[in-house]
């Protein structure tokens, strides 16, 4: 049995190949390399969006299993907890999993393709709500209700001094009910896109109001497990020329 740094290298090196001669025109389905990527527990609505019968949409799947497909690869979908992606990349059991740079506990262990879309994380409330966010003197005395494990490196140091009490919750839906029926919740962080997809799926629009400033702003990448420099270079590419002729464009339109 090969020991784990020589199995981690040879699975590398035969995924490898596809980037470099096999393409989707030359690969029959059956025969094309897989890309197992993570769509995360539950999705991550709109950049990935999980059917109850567990089929797969969003705005990063959209784009990954296209660039997928015209590198010669065919995607294999794995629902993962966060918590153990970090790790299940680094053994080589996935190879990419979405994910901005800023929000990776140790990024330099992993590689990043260029950004997918920008993600902007702001402070939504309710629109009965006195709330408003004029900075970070605004943030003193109140309680906001977060995704659970995400850091904020603007507000840590409130956190950590107590003047800004955090309450974390474990599904992005969660951060609005709990603003609409929750006690003591002043205001919640999520991401711009993530918070009007939750309130247009039931039906609230009318009831959150969002700050017009960012307290972050960061790019959505694959984030991809080591040894797959090519795979990286050659999606950039793609990537590049997604942008370039509108059609990553289109795919943002049916998320909207």
């Amino acid at each position: 049995m090969l020991c784990a740094p020589i199995r981690r290298f040879v699975m590398a090196a035969l995924v490898a190949f596809p980037v470099a001669g096999l393409t989707s025109e030359t690969a029959p389905d059956n025969e094309a390399p897989v890309l197992k990527l993570n769509v995360s527990t539950g999705g991550y609505p709109p950049y990935l969006i999980v059917s109850e019968d567990h089929e797969y949409s969003g705005i990063a799947y959209d784009v990954v299993t296209r660039i997928a497909d015209r590198m010669g690869y065919r995607v294999e979908a794995h629902e993962i907890p966060r918590k153990r992606v970090d790790g299940l990349l680094l053994d080589g059991l996935i190879d990419a999993s979405p994910r901005a740079r800023e929000w990776t506990e140790e990024p330099d262990k992993f590689l990043f393709t260029d950004t997918i879309v920008p993600v902007r994380e702001v402070f939504f409330s309710t629109t009965e709500s006195d709330f408003r966010y004029r900075g970070e003197h605004s943030l003193r005395g109140i309680t906001l209700v977060t995704p659970l494990g995400y850091k904020y490196p603007q507000l840590q140091p409130l956190f950590d001094s107590g003047v800004l009490e955090r309450y974390e919750v474990s599904q992005d839906r969660d951060i609005f009910t709990f603003l609409l029926f929750g006690q003591g919740i002043d205001a919640g962080v999520a991401d711009m896109a993530v918070g009007q997809w939750i309130i247009r799926q039931n039906d609230w629009q009318g009831k959150f109001k969002h700050s017009d400033h960012a307290i972050s702003e960061f790019g959505y990448r694959l984030m991809v497990r080591p040894g797959w420099t090519a795979f990286v270079e050659a999606f950039n590419k793609r990537l590049e020329q997604m942008k370039t002729s509108g059609e990553l464009e289109e795919i943002l339109d049916q998320y909207r």
